[in-house]
């Protein structure tokens, strides 16, 4: 069982702690899909197991997505298995669109950002997540991390403007992120015999760092990026 499956079954508030950046996703997304008129046609493009759906409810939810990243997901409930590289859609037929912790698992990201850009209608708005400091994962399908200045350059040449970059969390939670991360050292076997020690050094100090993240003003150290953009 790895840390984060741990740590999704902790009470809500504890929870949006230390999944800081999971929880603010999900913020994003809901905020998203909260403002979209009914009937929109909104493609998810990178869908994985379709996660976010049922925030999407009032809408036209269309998910795709290779379905390579994870031998043990459920991709089912795509609409589409496709590359992002060459969506099967035409063009200007989506008034939205998401992309969320994919562009890391992409091996051309600017083609494939140019791609939604292309089935977006003007005006259309696209919410991207990108990690920065972030362990390897879905490998070996796992390529790049993203600063702000990377990711506004590959939004502006896939045409897209308004171009907004939030980072998740600084320095202190990227800290914390990383002692709660250790936990995964002392999962499986006898390892086990551990993991109570290990947690009772790591998650105290881990709980307290977010407390301090207003001190870090620039958050150069950050968990990841969720950005907004719109197609010219």
């Amino acid at each position: 069982m790895s840390y984060t499956s741990l740590a999704y079954r902790l009470p809500k508030r504890l929870k949006r702690l230390v999944l800081h950046f999971e929880t603010a996703i999900l913020d994003a997304v809901e905020r998203f899909a909260a403002k979209l008129p009914e009937r929109e046609l909104v493609l998810d493009a990178g869908a994985g197991e379709g996660q976010y759906c049922a925030h999407f409810k009032k809408v036209r939810y269309v998910g795709v997505d290779l379905g390579v990243g994870d031998a043990a997901w459920n991709y089912g409930q795509l609409d589409a298995i496709c590359d992002l590289n060459a969506l099967p859609f035409s063009t200007a037929v989506f008034g939205a669109a998401l992309n969320v912790v994919t562009l890391e698992h992409l091996r051309d990201p600017q083609v494939a950002l140019s791609e939604i850009s292309r089935v977006l209608r003007s005006g259309a708005e696209l919410l991207l997540v990108a990690p920065h400091e972030w362990e390897v994962h879905q490998s070996p399908h796992d390529y790049f991390r993203y600063t702000r200045h990377g990711l506004e350059l590959l939004l502006q040449r896939a045409g897209f403007g308004e171009v907004r970059i939030e980072p998740v969390g600084g320095y202190f939670r990227l800290l914390a992120r990383r002692l709660l991360n250790g936990l995964q050292f002392f999962t499986g076997g006898a390892r086990w015999i551990l993991f109570i020690p290990a947690a009772a050094v790591l998650i105290p100090p881990a709980l307290i760092l977010p407390l301090l993240d207003g001190l870090d003003t620039q958050k150069n150290f950050t968990l990841g990026y969720i950005c907004t953009a719109r197609k010219r």
